[in-house]
Order: structure tokens, then C-alpha cells, then sequence
């Protein structure tokens, strides 16, 4: 079955982390080593650490119904619950929760709102009542809480996973920039570290916490709890123009098409919502439930694929796209990846060849969105993998080029064998001299494919 998906179009495949064991997570990642291998295309691994799930206590019948505007306690006290009061086992929360504080219970289905707070428990107003069970999670949008974006479970699976070297780990509820340079620290180079923007709190801080972040991911279950939801579609757009302006990889995530979790096809509203996410400017969109859980996840990548490919056709998205690009980098590596992409658009290039050591200078090219694909040439799988997530980049693993023109040969014998151009077509390579240091790209070249 990953082989299934990765055929109709996957380039990275997601563990979540909040299921399965280690040994389930490794054996997953051996299937996709192997199709790696055996394909002979670079596939991306994201680990998604759960981060802190907030929980409420248990019930002493496991369900009770709260009325709208009865009162209603979170407290310290383990015991069983009932329709008056249940245990709260976050001390973080009831010690900066204060009167008018919001408490969302269940994804938001319940609303309480905080009348009294003490030390040891809140006294609450049931806004929106319904039912409520064990466990269900708590969403706290109001306030920052003291509590670190990497539980120790979040710590032992990223142990687990840089040692099985996963491409990207997935940080889940980050609230502030410390987050993301904490787990920067742990990593170590080794994997590069996704800020899932799905709080309030990080929406406060953006631009801190994008510059930290390797990449970013809108993840709008979370953020649809503790966001209006007419705010939603606002803050994707925030964050995919933001992440293109830095030259980072940004993924839009969550119900995309949920339907095809029971369904063979997607509601026309979901089609669109893929669309919008394109037109937005996002370098990848996912699937969750539909692929994990549901009956149809060939369908759904394929659906996916689908989607895309029609809108990047367009006309109007490469207007809007063009319109939208951010002005180049003030810097010799930015004003070269802006001049390629134009020279490429002005000549009719059938490529841009991208000789990159870090992936600097392709994740540079991605940014302008050129007309030709991005074919990024590597020494390091590992670089190659990363580029999986970027918009518009056919990585490839060879060797590293000892000039200029030993470039040019090189780049034009692998666009020709990965049926990028043929002969008589032109390609637009650009690297750095000397090659192999990373950051020094400041070379551009228009070649003709024999």
C-alpha cells in the first residue's frame, strides 16, 4: 500500500507519533527505505511528536451532559467525575488561567468560561454545554501556558526517530520561539525541525518562531479549535506568504479531503479547498485520516495529485503566482536563483539545474516559482530526501561537480536521462564556485543539451 501511494504521487510519508510503538514506527520506516531504494527516488520520512495533550480526568459513569450556564469545576482531585466537577491535571493551566479565561473541552464542541480561579481548582460557566467523556482534550486559546513544546514521551520518539533517520520532525502546539530552538537543539542538523502553527499563541509571534523553523506546517484541526473559523482561511495565508518570503518549505495540512475517508471521491468543497491551499502558494498539502484510516487512500493521493497538477496548469494560478513572488534576497545567492528563474522564463529553459550542497540554492530557486522544474543535483541522500518537501524540486544524488564546466556536462546528462530536456533544448544551471562549500552560490550558466 505505500508503495501504492508513493506511485500516485507521495514524496513524504508522516508517522504520527500520538499512535503506534516503535516497532510499528520502525517497521514503516524500513518499507519506505526499501521502496526508496528500489525506486531509486529520494522519499522523505516526518516524525510527528504528539507534544502536550491536554487532557480532563475520568467520569464515574464515563460520560456526563453539562447544561449551558450551570457551573461546573476542574479541580486537583483524582477521584471520579461527575456533572459538577472533574479532575484537571494540569497545574500550568490552573495556575494562568484567570476570570474570562475561554476552556474549550472535546475540540471545541463545549465552551466554558472561567468565573473564579484558586490555586487548587477553577470555578467555571458552561457556555456551550453537550456531552462530555473521559480524557477528552482541553484547548486553552487565551493564554500562554508554562509548559514545554517536547513532553518526555515527545523526547524519547525524537530520540528514536533521529536515530532512524526520519527527514523532518513534526513540532506539535508550538506557542513561542523557545519551542522550536529547543528541539533545533536536540536535532542537531540531523532532521530538519516543521513548526505546526496551531495555536494562537504562535500565530502572536510568527515571524519569530518562522525564522527558527526549518519549515512550517498549517495545521488547522488544532488552529480551527482555538481560531474562529473565518479566521482560519486569513492565518493560512499569513503563514504560506510568510514561508515563502524566508525560502522555506510550508505544508498545509488537515480535512482536506475527509470525505474520501468513507467516500471514493471528495465533496466539491474539498476539491476547492485544495485548490486555495495551490493558489495560495504552498509547497505540499497532506493527508491524514484519509490515507491512516480510511477506505479509499490510493483514490485520495491520486484525487490530490490530481487537484494540483489541474491548477498548476492554469493560467490565473501563474499570474497570481508570479504577482505574489517576493522580492529577491539582498545577497549574491539570492540575486542568482532570482536571475535564473527569469532567464529560464525569458529563453524557454526546460530546466533549472540546481548544484546544491546544503539545498540552499534549490529551496531558493523553489521560492521564485520558475516556469521549467527545479532539478536539484546532490551528494548527500539526506539533502536529497528534505528537497522532497519543496515546491517544484526533482532531487537527485551524484557526484559533486569540480568547476563550472564539468557542471555544465554533468547537469546536462542528467536532465537528459531524467527526460527533462532533450537535445537541442535548453536548461539553466546555476551553482557556486568553489562547488561543495554550501552558501556560495554566485554562478549562472545557459546551456544547450547535446
Amino acid at each position: 500500500m505505500i508503495e501504492r501511494l508513493f506511485r500516485s504521487g507521495a514524496d513524504v510519508f508522516r508517522l504520527n507519533f500520538s499512535h503506534g510503538s516503535h516497532e510499528d514506527h520502525a517497521a514503516r520506516i524500513a518499507i519506505v527505505r526499501a521502496l526508496e531504494k528500489s525506486s531509486g527516488r529520494p522519499i522523505g520520512i516526518l516524525a510527528d511528536v504528539q507534544g502536550p495533550k491536554l487532557r480532563i480526568g475520568r467520569f464515574a459513569g464515563g460520560r456526563v451532559h453539562l447544561g449551558q450556564g450551570q457551573e461546573f469545576r476542574l479541580d486537583m482531585d483524582p477521584s471520579p467525575g461527575n456533572a459538577r466537577r472533574v479532575q484537571m491535571p494540569h497545574r500550568e493551566i490552573l495556575a494562568a488561567a484567570a476570570p474570562g479565561t475561554t476552556l474549550l473541552l472535546d475540540d471545541g464542541k463545549l465552551r466554558l468560561r472561567v468565573a473564579h480561579s484558586r490555586c487548587d481548582h477553577l470555578l467555571c460557566e458552561v457556555m456551550t454545554g453537550g456531552a462530555l467523556s473521559d480524557r477528552k482534550g482541553v484547548n486553552v486559546p487565551d493564554i500562554v501556558l508554562d509548559i514545554p513544546a517536547l513532553t518526555e514521551k515527545d523526547r524519547a520518539d525524537l530520540g528514536f526517530a533521529l536515530e532512524h533517520g526520519v527527514d523532518f520532525v513534526g513540532l506539535s502546539f508550538v506557542q513561542r520561539p523557545a519551542d522550536v530552538a529547543e528541539a533545533r537543539e536536540i536535532a542537531a542538523g540531523r532532521a530538519w525541525i516543521v513548526a505546526k502553527i496551531e495555536k494562537p499563541q504562535a500565530l502572536d509571534q510568527l515571524d519569530a518562531v518562522l525564522d527558527l523553523a526549518d519549515a512550517a506546517m498549517v495545521a488547522r484541526g488544532d488552529l480551527g479549535v482555538e481560531l474562529p473559523p473565518e479566521e482560519v482561511p486569513l492565518a493560512q495565508k499569513r503563514i504560506v506568504r510568510a514561508m515563502r518570503a524566508r525560502g522555506k518549505p510550508v505544508i498545509v495540512a488537515t480535512q482536506m479531503l475527509e470525505s474520501m475517508i468513507n467516500a471514493p471521491a471528495p465533496t466539491r468543497a474539498e476539491a476547492s479547498d485544495v485548490a486555495a491551499a495551490v493558489f495560495d502558494g504552498a509547497d505540499a498539502v497532506m493527508l491524514s485520516a484519509e490515507t491512516a484510516a480510511g477506505q479509499y487512500p490510493v483514490e485520495a493521493v491520486d484525487m490530490m495529485d490530481r487537484i494540483v497538477t489541474r491548477m498548476e496548469r492554469d493560467e490565473d494560478w501563474r499570474h497570481l503566482t508570479d504577482a505574489g513572488r517576493p522580492g529577491a534576497e539582498p545577497s549574491v545567492s539570492g540575486a542568482i536563483a532570482a536571475a535564473a528563474c527569469q532567464v529560464a522564463r525569458t529563453v524557454g529553459a526546460r530546466a533549472v539545474v540546481a548544484f546544491t550542497t546544503s539545498g540552499s540554492t534549490a529551496l531558493r530557486v523553489s521560492r521564485d516559482r520558475p516556469v521549467p522544474p527545479i532539478m536539484a543535483l546532490v551528494t548527500d541522500t539526506a539533502v536529497a530526501r528534505r528537497l522532497a518537501l519543496a515546491w517544484g524540486v526533482h532531487a537527485v544524488v551524484t557526484e559533486n561537480a569540480h568547476g563550472m564546466s564539468d557542471a555544465v556536462i554533468r547537469g546536462t546528462k542528467l536532465a537528459r536521462e531524467e527526460g527533462f530536456a532533450r537535445a537541442g533544448e535548453v536548461i539553466v544551471v546555476v551553482g557556486g564556485i568553489p562547488f561543495g562549500q554550501a552558501g556560495t552560490t554566485n554562478s549562472l550558466r545557459v546551456v544547450t543539451v547535446k
